[in-house]
């Protein structure tokens, strides 16, 4: 992975989300983060880093993890990541009862890093097949926030599990819901956001005025009834790797990728 930036016109900062503790793939995450458990013979991280330095403006790549898995985190870094532009950026949390969640530890980052640019934040977990530079394209040409979503086309694996929208006819989010008991649709959220600085503003209003913490999506449910929201839909691969079975599937997935 080399150089981050050319010459560029808008400058990002890119956060990847890396301090969950991961219960569900116990043993393996027990004292490991998921994020650097192994697909392809490549850290899950690393399959991420390397779609996000190919976008141009992205000047700081920052991941986010806490105290426990620290050292992990170093010694990724100092081994196998490239170094320049990407900083580690720990929260004070040591176990699941103190964690701050997924908007808290954004919000936290924020703040301790003065971050004033537009921003992508990527969950740690997640591997995709599509290009993020249409990603960012999608951003740049609306300037709003914009979240990627994967149709999994079978409405019973939405329901009480993930982050579900309903789009109009130009992509605009109409309704998102965090883990429906009635999905609005097929289309989930992937834990991939792009945000405009002006949204930060909003962030810390959501910080102060309301109490769901963890996924992100309850951000996106608030967020869309202040301001536009656009929704990028892909049709590539995607793995949420929340799981033991999810992470075979996903060895299994890129090994045959690999094989092609």
């Amino acid at each position: 992975m080399s150089g981050i930036m050319t010459k560029v016109n808008l400058y990002m900062k890119a956060i990847i989300l890396a301090g969950g503790f991961a219960k569900r793939l116990w043993p393996l995450t027990k004292d490991y983060p998921k994020p650097l458990l192994k697909v392809n013979e490549k850290a899950i991280i690393e399959h991420i880093l390397e779609k996000i330095v190919t976008v141009d403006g992205i000047d700081k790549i920052y991941i986010s993890s806490n105290e426990t898995f620290e050292k992990h985190f170093r010694d990724e870094l100092k081994h196998h990541l490239e170094k320049e532009h990407i900083d580690l950026a720990i929260e004070p949390t040591t176990h699941e009862g103190d964690k701050l969640g997924a908007i808290g530890a954004i919000h936290y980052l924020i703040k301790k890093e003065k971050i004033d640019d537009d921003i992508l934040i990527i969950a740690g977990d997640n591997l995709f097949g599509f290009d993020i530079n249409d990603f960012v394209y999608t951003f740049r040409k609306a300037h709003k926030p914009v979240i990627a979503f994967y149709d999994i086309k079978d409405i019973d694996k939405v329901r009480n599990t993930y982050g579900n929208v309903l789009l109009d006819e130009v992509s605009r989010v109409r309704n998102f819901v965090e883990k429906p008991a009635e999905p609005l649709s097929t289309l989930i959220s992937t834990a991939c956001y792009i945000f405009p600085k002006s949204a930060l503003r909003l962030l810390d209003e959501y910080m102060k005025s309301e109490d769901k913490r963890d996924a992100p999506g309850y951000f996106i449910s608030w967020l869309h009834k202040k301001e536009e929201v656009i929704g990028f839909v892909f049709d590539e691969h995607w793995f949420d790797i929340g799981s033991h079975e999810a992470l075979a599937e996903a060895r299994e997935f890129y090994a045959e990728l690999k094989k092609r």
